[in-house]
């Protein structure tokens, strides 16, 4: 789905105290020199072009929020940008530290009605104010240099509902972090393919020539052709997880044998190369006949297993890449218990993609909890792990400070 433009042209800079910035937007001396500063320590907030020069084109004023707002206009492109604090929230709803607790909550999926209650406004405020997160860009908001910005992914759709018809939701994983969601009507090649061009897109955006290696997939053909038509030369690696579970559910009523299967399964997985790990796979189908394993079902998916072995190899041609899904699963059921705390989705499809893109953001950027800090401090969350800096110590200031021009870099 195409995202809205909207926000592209503002630029959210790291001035935490109303009072700081009452004095600086007054000052067109100290605003000036507060901006170059900016540009030089924090480049990547801004458009490239304004190392060109750029001169104060008036202001705005919020009345919602009392506070006059500057623009700049570039003087390579004539482009004219407004420059907001990132302790006001996008559209001026608010300020930041008023509803940065709120939106914590939701990472939980603490329903609108329940913010209410303890923060009080209506409920379309906090439905609204966590939708204004949905406008950024996924990966370049989250990614702020393009050399980290991961080769190795992991995709899937998660099956959710829109007013009682299902729909799908092409997600992306990289790095520990959500890089790409959509909402897509059905999971035909055609749906799948621009659901996952969101991600592209962004990708490219932030890094032009910009082509990942691998994507790990499960069986899903539409998916793997998905990945093929917008990156080529991709190479799809097969997830092995998905296997042991098909043929896991086969063997419930034996948990003798439920162990035995899988001891086998996991074997062939730490298999060193592929030579060993098409041998294993073969003594694994002459050991699966109908004395020891009586399931139809399970001896089919054994057989199944063994005609995709080729696809499975790919992966040792890239010892990076994810051999399972894992890193993704995690996230998607997050994604899962989120969606249903709200009972899926009741507005339109365009609506629900951008809950879901707010709700990867906010998974990007939320703090991990106590223990985890205290015995990693470079771990403070997805974004700090991934990029090994915050601009802001509060989640949401140091998301509006990622988020600067919705995190999209313009391109001439």
């Amino acid at each position: 789905m195409e995202i809205s433009s909207r926000g592209r042209k503002t630029i959210c800079l790291p001035i935490d105290s109303l009072e700081q910035y009452q004095t600086v937007v007054e000052d067109l001396e100290g605003f000036r020199s507060y901006l170059d500063e900016v540009i030089k320590s924090c480049p990547e907030l801004l458009p490239p072009e304004i190392t060109l020069g750029y001169r104060f084109y008036g202001t705005n004023y919020s009345k919602k929020q009392d506070l006059k707002i500057r623009r700049i206009q570039l003087l390579s492109s004539r482009d004219v940008y407004q420059i907001r604090p990132e302790f006001v929230m996008p559209y001026m709803i608010g300020m930041t530290d008023e509803v940065e607790k709120a939106l914590y909550l939701r990472r939980y999926g603490v329903p609108y009605d329940a913010l209410v209650y303890v923060f009080g406004r209506h409920a379309m405020y906090w439905y609204r104010a966590e939708h204004s997160l949905g406008k950024f860009s996924l990966v370049s908001t989250t990614i702020k240099d393009p050399k980290k910005l991961p080769v190795n992914l992991l995709a899937d759709e998660k099956h959710s509902w829109l007013l009682g018809e299902k729909i799908y939701l092409p997600t992306t994983v990289g790095a520990g972090c959500i890089l790409g969601v959509d909402a897509v009507p059905t999971a035909s090649v055609k749906d799948l393919t621009l659901g996952y061009q969101t991600f592209q897109t962004e990708a490219l955006n932030l890094k032009a020539d910009y082509q990942p290696e691998t994507v790990n997939t499960d069986g899903w053909e539409e998916t793997q052709a998905a990945w093929k038509i917008l990156f080529p030369n991709v190479a799809l690696i097969l997830c092995f997880f998905h296997s042991v579970l098909g043929i896991k559910k086969y063997l419930r009523r034996s948990k003798e044998l439920v162990k035995k299967v899988q001891e086998k399964l996991w074997n062939i997985y730490q298999a060193i190369n592929k030579r060993q790990f098409a041998q294993r796979l073969r003594r694994l189908q002459e050991w699966a006949t109908p004395e020891q394993l009586k399931s139809d079902k399970a001896r089919e998916k054994i057989q199944k297993l063994t005609s995709k072995s080729l696809k499975f190899q790919v992966a040792y041609d890239f010892p990076q890449g994810y051999r399972t899904s894992n890193a993704l699963d995690r996230l998607m059921n997050y994604q899962d218990s989120y969606i249903y705390s709200m009972k899926y989705f009741h507005g339109n499809i365009q609506s629900a993609c951008i809950q879901m893109r707010a709700m990867a953001l906010i998974w990007n950027f939320h703090p991990y909890g106590q223990r985890t800090k205290q015995a990693h401090p470079e771990r403070y969350s997805p974004f700090a792990e991934l990029n090994g800096f915050v601009y802001h110590e509060n989640w949401l200031h140091n998301l509006l400070i990622a988020g600067s021009m919705n995190g999209y870099i313009p391109r001439n």
